[in-house]
This record gives C-alpha cells, sequence and structure tokens, in this order.
C-alpha cells in the first residue's frame, strides 16, 4: 500500500466535516499531547459527572489521520462512560500495534483508520486525541477535589 492510499475518501471525508468543538470554559482537567514524530498538536479539556463523560472540547493541528480520530472522538464522546472510553483507547492501540479488531458501535467509523497498522510513523498522530483524552481522566482521577466536585 502507498502512503497516499491511507487517505482514502472516508478519512478525508470524516477529517473535513469534522466538528471543532472548541475549548470547555471550566473544564475538569486538560491535556496537551504532541507527536514527537510528525509535531500534531492536541489540547483537550472534559468533564466528567458520575464516571460519564458530560463534556468534551479539543483544538487540534493534525495531519488528517489526527483529525478523524478526532472528530469521531469529539462527535461520540459525550455520554461515553470513562470506562468504556479507556477500554476503547485500548481497542485502538491494539488495533494499530497488536493487529487488534477495530472498535465497533458508535465508534466504527473508527475502523477507516486501520491500514494506518501499516505505517507506525503514523501511529502516534492517530493515537493522540485517545492519549490526550486519558492523560486528562488520569488527572480527574487522581484530584480528589475534581472527584468530590464530580
Amino acid at each position: 500500500m502507498e502512503l497516499s492510499d491511507l487517505y482514502s475518501e472516508k478519512i478525508l471525508e470524516l477529517a473535513g466535516n469534522a466538528l471543532q468543538p472548541g475549548r470547555l470554559s471550566h473544564p475538569d482537567a486538560s491535556a496537551r499531547k504532541v507527536s514527537r514524530v510528525c509535531g500534531s498538536v492536541i489540547e483537550v479539556d472534559v468533564a466528567v459527572r458520575d464516571g460519564v463523560i458530560v463534556g468534551y472540547g479539543h483544538e487540534i493541528s493534525a495531519c488528517a489521520l489526527g483529525q478523524t480520530s478526532a472528530a469521531v472522538v469529539a462527535r461520540e464522546i459525550v455520554g461515553t462512560p470513562v470506562d468504556n472510553f479507556l477500554r476503547l483507547r485500548h481497542t485502538m492501540h491494539d488495533m494499530l500495534k497488536s493487529d487488534g479488531s477495530p472498535p465497533s458501535g458508535k465508534w466504527e467509523d473508527l475502523r477507516y483508520l486501520e491500514p494506518v497498522r501499516d505505517y507506525p510513523a503514523r501511529h502516534m498522530s492517530t493515537l493522540l486525541v485517545f492519549d490526550a483524552v486519558a492523560a486528562a481522566l488520569e488527572k480527574i482521577e487522581s484530584d480528589p477535589r475534581v472527584a468530590a466536585d464530580g
């Protein structure tokens, strides 16, 4: 497969029609992740109540692969239990790094990123949003004040 084949019509459609949620004004936690390989950057904000993600925002500067991942996350994350999102992150890592199956259900559009598996240099930008959200969720979990408020 040629590198240009990664950028399928569906990938370009998802990235091109991506929801741009902007940043949250009062998040419970934020995190910033940068791909050392390509320079893609994402900053995410999350709000969690009773173990469910109730608010999400992001600002992103990434390739179409990173934008596609972020677009699906922005579209689907609100209403997702924290544990389910962390399992999704694990599924995405397995899909790209261990020949795992792609996500299903409301996350099934992430299957279009499965060909990224063959391009390790593109893994980090594709996984950036998942790693950023997980980092923000870890901040919430480790801060007793946030946990008490949520």
